[in-house]
């Protein structure tokens, strides 16, 4: 995905894979319509 999202688009639905093995239907698995999500790729 190479979009850029412009103010009041709809956040796309993604599926992330968790520690442990589960995943995360995201952002429909949340519960509040405000959320900020970090997503950290480690170290090098």
């Amino acid at each position: 995905m190479n979009a850029k999202l412009d103010p009041g688009s709809a956040f796309p639905e993604l599926s992330l894979n968790l520690v442990g093995g589960k995943t995360l239907q995201f952002p429909s698995a949340l519960d509040s319509p405000l959320t900020i999500a970090l997503f950290y790729r480690g170290h090098w």
